[in-house]
């Protein structure tokens, strides 16, 4: 029996979540710090505000994992330009360092996930998943 896209994308997300987080597990990352490294190896010094964005973490939430990440010694919070309103997050040495193993093991799980798959097809289905993507968030 074919399952449904909503099946298929939450069945997938959720092994994908499981599958990285055992491969990281000697890291002590929690769900949603991997994410957060990864966007910020791309956008480094970004405001709270764009990385809740860019990751689609509610706020609230993303302060509660900006704070564990912080104590960890993973990430630090700044002022930037005197704007006492907007603090901007950056790694660490620590947190870069973690990232690139974060972008190793998503790197290894898009690999398995598209094992036996021509780069044709790989392709084809990425541009068509990105337009639904963006006809989700429009």
């Amino acid at each position: 029996m074919p399952y449904s896209f909503h099946y298929l994308i939450m069945a997938e997300h959720s092994t994908f979540q499981k599958e990285l987080l055992s491969r990281l597990r000697d890291t002590g990352l929690t769900i949603g710090q991997p994410k957060i490294l990864d966007y910020l190896k791309d956008h480094n010094g970004i405001s709270q505000k764009e990385i809740a964005k860019g990751c689609h973490i509610e706020p609230g939430t993303l302060t509660t994992l900006l704070n564990r990440m912080e104590e960890a010694g993973l990430v630090e919070r700044r002022m930037l330009h005197g704007n006492r309103r907007s603090l901007y997050v950056f790694l660490t040495e620590k947190g870069s360092l973690l990232s690139r193993q974060v972008d190793h093991a998503f790197s290894d799980l898009e690999d398995q996930a598209f094992r036996d798959i021509s780069s044709e097809d790989r392709e084809k289905f990425l541009r068509i998943f990105q337009r639904i993507y963006e006809n989700t968030v429009s």
